[in-house]
C-alpha cells in the first residue's frame, strides 16, 4: 500500500505541474493523499519528535554533568603580602568539574515518566488527527461523488425530456396534441437545466475542494473510482471507547499528574549531589625581600605553578518553607482530581458519540434499502408509464409525474448511498478503528 501510495503521489505531483489534466482516484488513494498532504499532521509529526527529544532530555538528568572552565586574568597594581608582591599580569586557570546528583527526592524519575508520557500522549494527538484527517476526506470524496451522480442523473432526464419534446411535436403537428402540452414540456425542461446548472456548480467547488486538498492544480479534473456503492451491514458492538484516541490522552495524563504530585513531594525531601573537580592555575608571580643570615637583604621572585582537586559530596535538607511544599503537593492532587473527573466526563460523551454514530449507520443502511426499493417502483412506474403515453393513455403530464418521481427516487438512492459511507466512516473513527 506504501509503494502504491507514493506512486500515486509521484503521479499527482507531476499533474499538478500542468493544468487541465485528468486524475482518476480511489477514496483509499484520496485518504492517503491528504494524510501526506495535511498540513496538520506535519505539525503533530513535529510535536511528536519535540516529545521524543524531551524524553532523551530528562534521561540526561541520570548522567553526570561535566563543565571545563578557563580564565585569564591581569589585574594590577599587584598585591602586598606580609612584605611580599604578588603579580597576576597573565594569571591563567583551568579546570574541569563532574557533577552527579544521587537523590533529588524522586523528581528526577518522575520527570523521566512524565517524558516518557508526553511522547506517548504525542502519538495519540497524532493518530487523532489521522483519523479526523481521514475522516474528512472521506466526506469531501462522496460528497463529490454524490453530486456528479446527480448531474449524470439529471443528464439522463434531460435526455427523456428531450425524447418527450419531439414525440410531442410530431403529435401536435398530427393534430394528436395541443400546444399546452409543449408548453408544460418546455417549462420542466427549463426546470432542470436550472437544476443541472446548480448541480455542476456544487460538482465543481467540491472538485475544488479535492484539488486543494490533493495539492492539484485547481484546473484538475478528478475522476472517482468508487462509484459503484455496496451496502454491508457491519456487526454492531456495545461501542468501546477505549480505542479513541481521545480516552488514551486523558488516561495518559492522569498518569502525568500523579508524576507531578511525586515530583512536587520531591521539593520536601533531601538531595544528595557528588561534585569532583580538578583546577589548574600559572603564571602568579611572588617577588619579596628577605634578610640574609649575614644580616644582608636578598631579592627573591618565584612563579607559582599548581593543580588542586576536589570532591565534595552536598546533602541539602529542606528545613523551613513557610508550607511551599505542602501547598504543590495538594495544588498537584487537585489537578489529578479534575483530570479524573474529565476523563469521566468525556467517556460518557464519547459513549453518546459511538451511540449515535452506531445508530446512523443503522439508519443508513435502512435508508439505502428503501431508496433501493422506490427507486425499482419508480423504474417500473417510469415504464408503465412510458407505454401508456405512447398508445395514448397517458396525458403529458402523468409521464412528466413519472419522470419527476423516478428523478427523486434516483436522486434519494444517492443521497442514502453516499450517506452511508459517511455515516461508515463516523463510525469508525467514533469506535477508535478510523486507521
Amino acid at each position: 500500500m506504501k509503494h502504491t501510495t507514493l506512486a500515486t503521489i509521484a503521479m499527482l505531483s507531476a499533474f499538478a505541474c500542468a493544468s487541465a489534466q485528468t486524475v482518476t482516484l480511489s477514496c483509499d488513494e484520496f485518504r492517503q493523499i491528504a494524510l501526506e498532504q495535511s498540513e496538520d499532521i506535519k505539525m503533530h509529526t513535529n510535536s511528536l519528535k519535540q516529545a521524543e527529544l524531551d524524553k532523551g532530555i530528562a534521561f540526561t538528568s541520570y548522567l553526570p554533568k561535566i563543565d571545563a572552565t578557563g580564565m585569564g586574568v591581569y589585574m594590577t597594581p599587584n598585591l602586598e603580602m606580609s612584605g611580599m608582591e604578588i603579580a597576576m599580569q597573565g594569571m591563567y586557570l583551568a579546570g574541569i568539574t563532574l557533577t552527579q546528583p544521587i537523590y533529588a527526592g524522586g523528581k528526577i524519575i518522575a520527570g523521566n515518566r512524565m517524558a516518557k508520557i508526553g511522547q506517548e500522549i504525542a502519538n495519540e494527538q497524532l493518530r487523532k488527527t489521522r483519523s479526523d484527517v481521514m475522516a474528512e476526506a472521506d466526506n469531501s470524496y462522496w460528497t463529490y461523488i454524490a453530486v456528479r451522480q446527480k448531474v449524470k442523473m439529471l443528464g439522463s432526464i434531460k435526455l427523456l425530456i428531450d425524447t418527450l419534446y419531439a414525440q410531442t411535436k410530431v403529435a401536435v403537428d398530427a393534430g394528436m396534441a395541443t400546444e399546452s402540452d409543449l408548453l408544460t414540456i418546455r417549462s420542466k425542461r427549463s426546470e432542470i437545466d436550472y437544476q443541472m446548472q446548480k448541480a455542476r456548480n456544487g460538482a465543481d467547488l467540491c472538485r475544488l475542494s479535492l484539488c486543494y486538498t490533493a495539492g492539484l492544480d485547481p484546473e484538475t479534473e478528478i475522476i472517482p473510482t468508487d462509484t459503484l456503492i455496496t451496502v454491508s451491514p457491519r456487526p454492531m458492538d456495545d461501542g468501546d471507547a477505549s480505542l479513541r484516541p481521545e480516552i488514551a490522552m486523558m488516561q495518559k495524563q492522569i498518569e502525568i499528574n500523579r508524576q507531578q504530585i511525586k515530583s512536587a513531594r520531591g521539593d520536601m525531601l533531601p538531595m544528595i549531589g557528588l561534585t569532583a573537580g580538578y583546577t589548574y592555575f600559572g603564571n602568579v608571580k611572588m617577588e619579596g625581600t628577605t634578610m640574609l643570615p649575614d644580616g644582608s637583604p636578598y631579592n627573591y621572585s618565584q612563579e607559582m605553578k599548581q593543580g588542586l582537586g576536589v570532591a565534595m559530596l552536598a546533602v541539602q535538607i529542606p528545613i523551613c518553607h513557610w508550607g511551599e511544599g505542602r501547598k504543590k503537593v495538594k495544588k498537584a492532587k487537585l489537578d489529578l482530581l479534575n483530570s479524573e473527573l474529565a476523563l469521566q466526563k468525556n467517556t460518557d460523551l464519547i459513549y453518546i458519540e459511538i451511540r449515535q454514530a452506531t445508530q446512523n449507520l443503522d439508519d443508513g443502511c435502512k435508508m439505502v434499502d428503501a431508496a433501493a426499493t422506490a427507486m425499482g417502483e419508480a423504474d417500473e412506474n417510469l415504464r408503465v408509464t412510458r407505454n401508456r403515453y405512447q398508445s395514448s393513455m397517458a396525458t403529458v403530464s402523468e409521464m412528466l409525474d413519472a419522470q419527476s418521481q423516478w428523478q427523486q427516487s434516483y436522486s434519494n438512492l444517492i443521497e442514502a448511498q453516499t450517506q452511508y459511507k459517511i455515516y461508515e466512516t463516523a463510525y469508525l473513527k467514533a469506535t477508535g478503528r478510523l486507521e
